[in-house]
């Protein structure tokens, strides 16, 4: 044990408090250099899940930057019907015209829309070039056709009554009418008041950070940090962080619901599962898109797993139960690829005075008017 240790890799705190990983080498006698290095070589024959990194409790090592954008879509294309999988031929031509479109995109602007009349015309006036997008650009490795591993369809199941009740349709380029309160994260419904805005304009929760984390335009990006009574998961996005004991403490209580809900975590072998209940009916059991929310996160369960495959991938897989919203279970797989580059902090209240100035907006037009 003390020479495999020796020869792997440990988290230290780097300059700043970063976490940083650093190899440990322990120097022995030339006896025991030789038993190391048949050690080694057995080890180097054997498949890399079975050299899963460690950290100096023996635990699988998550920690590090991890990068989890795709353009595998959630559901399948109903169009595939029963095909799970795509070839390598497909896949590399969906990536190819990916590819294609993002330089065409790239190339120098020229005018390729009408101009709105002055205002708007009720609908929205700016938005993002490609410049400002990261989105995936590549298959997932095993070239499944949808994030959705069951049911077996690849696509979301049934909606009750309830969560067809519950289910929020918003838009990025108008406001739609929506009844009660906003779920929706990217969308608004007017400019009465700051909560007929969208959680994520309002700067309360991200589009892609969850719980459960989704593939999206960008800030794809999250960073896990591990020690024996606790993990941290750092999401790009928003800067939200969820601090996940590991020390069996049961969740809060029921009457205590927040944004992101009550984690708890505990290793079932090598994956850490993290089950997180107690959400608030503010946000949706799910939201496929950031335009779209179905039901409330009141009574919805969802199981996060987290497992090493090899030293570049941790799958990320998550399982939502709600059956007031869904007639059964779903379970979602991401394989997040390790990123060697640093997540910068998330600004988004600061300098940002689209919120202010669409409510002071309306005031004015309402002013107008009088």
């Amino acid at each position: 044990m003390v020479l495999v240790s020796a020869v792997g890799t440990l988290p230290r705190i780097g300059p700043q408090g970063s976490f940083q990983m650093t190899a440990h080498r322990v120097f022995v006698s030339h006896t025991m250099f030789l038993f190391a290095a048949t050690l080694l070589v057995s080890l180097a024959a054997s498949p890399a899940a079975a050299q899963t990194l460690r950290t100096a409790d023996g635990r699988p090592d998550l920690q590090g930057v991890w990068d989890f954008r795709t353009m595998t879509p959630l559901q399948r294309p109903s169009d595939l019907g029963e095909k799970a999988f795509l070839t390598a031929e497909e896949a590399a031509a969906q990536e190819a015209g990916v590819a294609e479109r993002r330089a065409r995109l790239l190339e120098p602007s020229e005018v390729r829309t009408e101009p709105l009349p002055a205002g708007g015309g009720g609908r929205a006036i700016g938005g993002y070039n490609d410049f400002w997008l990261d989105y995936g650009t590549t298959i997932v490795d095993n070239r499944r056709t949808s994030l959705i591993v069951d049911p077996a369809d690849g696509r979301l199941p049934a909606l009750t009554p309830e969560g067809e009740a519950l289910r929020q349709v918003g838009s990025l380029m108008e406001d739609l009418p929506i009844e009660g309160l906003v779920r929706v994260r990217s969308a608004g419904t007017g400019s009465d008041h700051p909560e007929d805005r969208g959680l994520a304009e309002r700067c309360l929760v991200g589009f892609n950070s969850g719980p459960p984390m989704m593939p999206s335009g960008y800030n794809n990006n999250m960073q896990l940090f591990q020690t024996p009574g606790a993990v941290v998961i750092l999401n790009e996005m928003v800067h939200d962080v969820r601090i996940i004991p590991l020390d069996a403490r049961p969740h809060l209580p029921g009457s205590v619901r927040q944004w992101a809900g009550s984690s708890v975590g505990r290793w079932e072998g090598d994956t850490l599962v993290v089950e997180t209940t107690n959400m608030t009916d503010k946000t949706a059991s799910f939201e496929p898109s950031a335009t779209t929310a179905i039901g409330t996160g009141v009574t919805m369960t969802l199981t996060e797993r987290f497992s090493r495959l090899n030293e570049d991938t941790l799958l990320y897989e998550y399982t939502v139960d709600d059956p007031t919203i869904f007639a059964g279970p779903f379970t979602v797989a991401v394989p997040m690829r390790r990123s060697d580059e640093p997540m910068f902090e998330y600004a988004c209240h600061e300098g940002n005075y689209g919120l202010l100035n669409i409510l002071i907006g309306a005031r004015v037009t309402e002013a107008a008017a009088r």
